[in-house]
């Protein structure tokens, strides 16, 4: 696929898309909503073009992001839609894009809105293993999803605000998703766990969930490297560095074993032979990002831009259709989830997977996508 293609179908979703309401969140217009909320949606893709702003330097992505931002951030740092008090760990990615933006222009409205996410993690209820509860509304429930929400803010705010007071706890975080989530035969992780083991979805001596969700992995590795990214470990936390750094090289290994020949994956990535699983695109787009990076930041060796390559290539070549002149990104999972109790049709079946709706152009598929592209102009430049 040539760059200027993708780079015009970037362009066209800014072009349709206003401050308030952005074409890119599928989810949310499908609620009826009319945008102007905080949610980690839009900061997957505000967060993208920031990464494209800084290896372009084409205003045009930067002017959009901040713009986009600061219509959500009022002087005195709160934020229109957050409610720190809903502890949704979904929320804090947003937050992501607030350390950027501030290192670039300096609005102190920036830094007064990250003290008050910072708040939200602070707070934010813990399973009796130390881990964040992925929202009030799931006690005691941890999500893969969730590690990549709440533990790079963490780790970035530690490290420029906080003196890194709390690594520690990060780092401990990482291990106990390790030691309950972790499939040893497979090295894939089970998409939950409720630590109550009381929850109808989870099996009740493990608390885990049945399947390995292809979105929710993908998010998992990304927070590894993202985590590790916004990590300066010195001699106190250079052990738990590495061994954060040996779970995602692990993990990435893992993941390629299942590595469709496409170059993509499948949404439940161990069941590919299983219809009517399918290749999924946001989920392949997260690990051709996050084997790109991870090459570029020195955690993987160069062979590893070859699968990289194959899955942003397979994604682009399956998904990327033009229909009377718009590009169009298919493939994209609208929404995966567990329960609440409430909701028995989340029950983490394979059918439960399979019946989610397939959609176009939502930023969870095509922020990664996104990412995994910058990271491939870095490398052309």
């Amino acid at each position: 696929m040539q760059m200027p293609v993708f780079e015009r179908y970037i362009d066209g979703l800014i072009e349709k898309s206003t401050v308030e309401v952005p074409v890119w969140n599928i989810e949310k217009a499908k609620a009826g909503g009319k945008g102007a909320g905080w949610n980690y949606i839009d900061g997957c893709m505000i967060l993208a073009m920031l990464e494209i702003y800084q290896a372009t330097g084409e205003q045009k992505y930067y002017d959009f992001a901040d713009a986009f931002i600061d219509y959500r951030v009022n002087e005195d740092g709160t934020i229109k839609g957050y409610k720190p008090e809903d502890y949704n760990i979904d929320n804090v990615n947003a937050g992501k894009t607030l350390f950027a933006l501030y290192e670039m222009n300096g609005k102190e409205k920036y830094r007064k809105a990250i003290e008050l996410i910072y708040g939200q993690v602070r707070n934010q209820p813990r399973t009796p293993e130390g881990n964040f509860w992925h929202k009030k509304i799931y006690p005691n429930q941890v999500w893969l999803d969730g590690l990549y929400m709440g533990q790079p803010f963490y780790m970035e705010y530690e490290t420029k605000f906080n003196h890194k007071k709390n690594y520690g706890d990060i780092f401990a975080q990482f291990a106990n998703v390790v030691k309950y989530m972790r499939d040893e035969e497979t090295g894939l992780y089970y998409h939950g766990y409720d630590a109550s083991k009381e929850i109808f979805w989870c099996d009740k001596e493990t608390g885990l969930s049945q399947n390995f969700w292809l979105r929710a992995i993908g998010w998992y590795v990304m927070a590894l490297l993202d985590t590790l990214d916004k990590c300066e470990p010195g001699e106190e936390y250079q052990a738990e560095y590495e061994n954060l750094k040996k779970v995602f090289v692990r993990l990435v290994d893992d993941m390629l074993k299942f590595q469709d020949e496409s170059g993509m994956w499948y949404q439940l990535p161990a069941l590919g032979g299983r219809e009517p699983n399918y290749l999924e695109t946001s989920g392949s787009a997260i690990m051709a990002y996050s084997l790109l990076k991870g090459v570029r930041l020195g955690f993987l060796p160069e062979s590893y831009r070859k699968p990289a390559l194959k899955a942003f290539n397979g994604i682009c070549d399956r998904y990327l259709k033009e229909t009377d002149g718009d590009l169009n990104l298919g493939g994209i999972c609208l929404v995966g989830g567990l329960g609440p109790a409430n909701d028995t049709r989340r029950d983490g079946t394979f059918e439960y997977y399979m019946s989610e709706p397939i959609v176009e152009n939502d930023a969870k598929g095509v922020g990664p996508l996104l990412l995994a592209y910058t990271e491939m102009r870095r490398l052309a430049d």
